[in-house]
């Protein structure tokens, strides 16, 4: 393989430069060559080189004077010496000073082929080292930065727990005395109180929504991680969930089509997780809806998963809010638009238990003509 060490030679004797780029350019080296002091200390602090093989007597001063504005540059830069006067005190004078090997003069072209490629070799180790410190200075500090998200989303989804848990009884107070007074228990109402508090309680019951959606996206994140996976029946779940909301489905004049298998298909996951995947589905669907079309509910078994999908004819999903709609409290333009209350939670509860179980949830949505939710699911 060519070499492609970048080298500078400063020696002030023009066959020893020449010799060596003959020596070395042919190997693929890039050389430049300086013959004085100055010369090439202009060099070492303009320019960073692999290599630098330097004499130790100059003209105009001395070449171990220039180990530490190489180093200053590149503390990885090797530093040969060439002299012509090699004695134990001067090996030990170089090396002191940062220099990695010395050559006395004269010397054959293989000689410095070897030393160079061995300088070279321990420029590449070096390097090789300090990349694999630095990566594993990066991993650490990632492991930190991991452990500290853990530990504040476990802080937030603890706090919002406790905070909905606070919340859900004065609100559901609140609630039970409105219905009181609407009921006429209190006594007779005129029909601007009756108009009022209708108005407060369609926000009570929104406000309590949103109190029992965060109550079930913290239980997510907490207790149900916590509960082991087990053998679900997919079809009596959903039965079970399109029931509930076939009074609402009727409202809205929504038909529901069910399309299944006459045997139960069997996934991993937890009955109630999946009954709270199926009821944020169905239920958007029928909210996003155009009042008398379809609802179409379809499950199977595709590639080792059951493969359930939720599809309605509503106003679908602008596209550049498609790859928002799993974060928390997002809601697309159009719904805001449309005047349609929500949370924005409904889809990140279903991407927190989906995940829980180790399936996969896509969406698939046309701008006004509709969209198909589907979540898939491990088969047991």
């Amino acid at each position: 393989m060519e070499n492609t060490g970048k080298i500078l030679i400063i020696d002030d004797e023009a066959g020893i430069c020449q010799g060596c780029c003959r020596a070395l350019q042919p190997q693929g080296f890039t050389v430049e060559t300086a013959g004085n002091f100055q010369e090439g200390l202009c060099k070492v602090q303009a320019e960073t080189f692999d290599l630098v093989l330097l004499d130790v007597m100059l003209p105009d001063g001395r070449g171990i004077d220039l180990l530490k504005p190489i180093h200053d540059r590149d503390p990885e830069t090797v530093s040969i010496i060439l002299t012509g006067y090699a004695t134990v005190e001067l090996a030990v004078d170089t090396i002191k000073k940062g220099a990695y090997n010395f050559i006395s003069k004269p010397f054959s072209a293989d000689m410095l082929l070897m030393i160079v490629n061995q300088g070279l070799e321990k420029r590449h180790l070096s390097l090789e080292a300090k990349r694999l410190q630095s990566l594993e200075q990066e991993t650490i500090e990632l492991a930190r930065a991991k452990e500290e998200a853990e530990r504040l989303n476990e802080f937030k989804s603890s706090f919002l727990l406790m905070a909905a848990h606070e919340l859900r009884s004065p609100v559901s107070g609140a609630q039970s005395l409105v219905r009181t007074l609407l009921r006429g228990l209190a006594g007779e109402l005129q029909p601007q109180q009756s108009e009022l508090l209708s108005r407060v309680e369609i926000r009570l019951n929104f406000l309590l929504g949103m109190i029992n959606e965060i109550l079930t996206l913290a239980s997510s994140k907490t207790i149900e991680i916590d509960q082991p996976l087990e053998k679900v029946q997919v079809q009596p779940v959903m039965q079970r969930v399109i029931e509930a909301y076939a009074e609402e489905a009727k409202n809205q004049q929504i038909v529901f089509r069910v399309v299944a298998p006459g045997k139960s298909i069997t996934a991993m996951a937890t009955e109630n997780g999946l009954d709270t995947v199926l009821r944020n589905l169905i239920g958007n669907a029928i909210k996003y809806s155009i009042p008398g079309s379809t609802v179409e509910v379809e499950i199977k078994k595709v590639s080792g998963y059951a493969r359930i999908s939720v599809s309605d004819a509503g106003i679908g999903i602008p596209v550049e809010d498609v790859p928002h709609i799993w974060d928390e409290f997002f809601r697309a333009k159009n719904a805001h638009l449309a005047g349609i209350a929500g949370t924005g939670l409904g889809l990140s509860i279903v991407k927190q238990f989906v995940d829980r179980f180790g399936g996969k949830v896509g969406v698939v949505s046309t701008l006004g003509k509709g969209t198909t939710f589907t979540v898939s699911l491990r088969l047991s």
